[in-house]
This record gives C-alpha cells, sequence and structure tokens, in this order.
C-alpha cells in the first residue's frame, strides 16, 4: 500500500473490519492492521460504518484526532519495528517497553515521536531526521 490515496487508505481499514466480521482470510498486512484495529476499540462502530465516515473530517484544532491517521501510524510504526528502519528502532522500542512495562503503550510513544518527526520534516522542507526520531523515543522512556 504505497502512497494510498485518503480514500484508499481508509476503505484499507473498513475493509479489514469487515474481513474480520465476516471471518474471511486475509492478507498479512491485513492481518496486521486487524491487530493494530482491536487495541483500538474507540474506532470500532466507526470501521462498521463506512458510509458515514468514508468522508468524514477531523480537525486536531477542535481536540479532534484522526482515527485512520493513528490507525495508520500505527502501521508505520509496526513495520519499521519489524525491518529496524530506522537502524536501532527495535532496540529502542525494546527499552521503551521495558520501561514502561506495556507494549501497546510503548507503540503509542513511538507513534508520537513518529508524528512529531513528520511534523516537523513537513513544517521545514526536510527529509525526515531518522536520528532525531530514535533520539526522541530514547528520551521517551
Amino acid at each position: 500500500m504505497f502512497n494510498p490515496s485518503r480514500e484508499e487508505a481508509r476503505r484499507f481499514f473498513f475493509l479489514v473490519w469487515r474481513k474480520n466480521q465476516e471471518k474471511t482470510l486475509m492478507t498479512p498486512m491485513e492481518s496486521l492492521a486487524w491487530q493494530v484495529i482491536s487495541h483500538h476499540p474507540e474506532y470500532h462502530d466507526l470501521l462498521a460504518r463506512p458510509e458515514d465516515f468514508l468522508e468524514r473530517e477531523w480537525f486536531p484544532e477542535q481536540g479532534e484526532t484522526n482515527p485512520f491517521l493513528h490507525l495508520g501510524l500505527h502501521l508505520a510504526v509496526e513495520e519499521q519495528i519489524s525491518i529496524d528502519q530506522p537502524p536501532g528502532i527495535r532496540v529502542a522500542y525494546d527499552q521503551l517497553c521495558h520501561a514502561l512495562r506495556d507494549e501497546h503503550a510503548a507503540r503509542h510513544r513511538v507513534l508520537e515521536c513518529l508524528a512529531e518527526t513528520l511534523w516537523s520534516s513537513q513544517r521545514n522542507g526536510t527529509p525526515l531526521d531518522g536520528a532525531r526520531y530514535l533520539q526522541l523515543i530514547r528520551e521517551s522512556a
């Protein structure tokens, strides 16, 4: 799923929800997405109603979290940890898990560091700073 449109990314999560409900065979990426979704019951109703949420906007300035962005960042973090990219993220994540004693909380911290790094990169018009990203993860323990 390289560079999907907003609608394609959302449809992917709706599909994963439907496949789980129907007990249909999933691809490895869909299975990974289901693992992420299963940890977020607050999004289950939303994912069951694509007709109501495919086009919905969420506004951070109003305190709203875009659930699709959140789930997508989770998938990115899962992939990064699994392939240790940027190099060292797996060790930093393992140390964070040890410090927090909660894998999901550790993933959320990594996700927050990724979001901050992406935001900084976009704001400054620079490439993603992998070293800064790892530093933020290490500092979040």
